[in-house]
């Protein structure tokens, strides 16, 4: 089995909000339903049991001691007083913390369903579902716009020659499926002029002039709410990205929200006048 840090694509040293972002990314990437390669399901079962074990303090530090074999059958895991039965097992784990119980009972054997911590991760009961859950339901696809899949929309469609009214949640991303009594939705998401999205984040890129990068200033940029106004440092690099906390796509039936990055890029002009090109001259010598 590969390194659960290597399959995340994180350090050992890697925070919990690092592991979270790394999985969301790879998740989305190969879940099954959305990427068609060969080796996609393999891939996204690998992932969930990286992000299961990664995202718990203490299968981590079972995992950083122990390695995977910690969470295989007959793999290492008594540490002190313990045993482990048929996976899935647990271990009887000795803590070394300060007063208190020294033992603790820790589930460490056994993985859960990959599809179902893709799904309890992302608050969505079901933007995809396992094909064999799918069996003997029909299928429909419906094409929305950015903006109805960031804020979410109602729909009416005809089913078996009758209209229904649907709720499409706000959040919903390309290739999301969703389930409704007697039939399954499949979303495609029109992609947006400027806004690009990757998950529950929004990357939006800005020019700005080479003055404004030297010597800072305020510029306004959109975000899918309305747009703000952002503060230039002075000496601001081409490629520098700015983070806005809260202000991506929300999960699907939930509270929470994604992050938009500003990326801002230099605005280098085709043609100068004379006069320009005499003073660029200067400030380079100046420089």
């Amino acid at each position: 089995m590969k390194d659960f840090y290597e399959i995340l694509g994180v350090d050992k040293k890697a925070s919990a909000d690092e592991i979270k972002s790394a999985y969301r990314k790879q998740a989305l990437k190969w879940h099954p339903d959305r990427n068609k390669e060969a080796g996609a399901e393999a891939k996204f079962k690998e992932i969930n049991k990286a992000y299961e074990v990664l995202a718990d303090a203490k299968k981590r530090e079972m995992y950083d001691q122990y390695g995977s074999s910690a969470f295989e059958r007959g793999g290492h895991g008594g540490h002190g007083v313990g045993g482990y039965g048929q996976g899935p097992f647990s271990y009887t784990y000795t803590t070394s913390g300060n007063g208190g119980n020294p033992f603790e009972e820790v589930d460490f054997g056994g993985f859960s369903d990959p599809f179902e911590i893709f799904e309890q991760f992302f608050g969505f009961k079901s933007p995809f579902n396992q094909q064999r859950q799918r069996q003997h339901r029909k299928i429909y696809q419906i094409e929305i716009s950015f903006e109805e899949a960031v804020k979410g929309t109602e729909k009416k469609v005809s089913i078996d020659r009758k209209e229904k009214e649907i709720k499409i949640p706000a959040g919903v991303d390309n290739g999301m499926r969703i389930r409704f009594s007697d039939f399954d939705l499949l979303i495609q998401v029109r992609s947006h002029s400027f806004f690009k999205r990757e998950g529950q984040d929004i990357y939006v890129e800005k020019n700005i002039p080479y003055t404004l990068a030297v010597l800072g200033g305020v510029v306004e940029v959109p975000t899918i709410d309305k747009p703000v106004k952002l503060k230039i440092r002075p000496g601001t690099k081409s490629g520098t990205a700015v983070r806005l906390r809260g202000q991506g796509v929300p999960y699907p039936n939930s509270s929470r929200r994604g992050d938009q990055y500003v990326v801002f890029n230099l605005d280098v002009p085709e043609r100068i006048s004379s006069k320009a090109k005499k003073l660029l001259e200067e400030l380079e010598k100046e420089l």
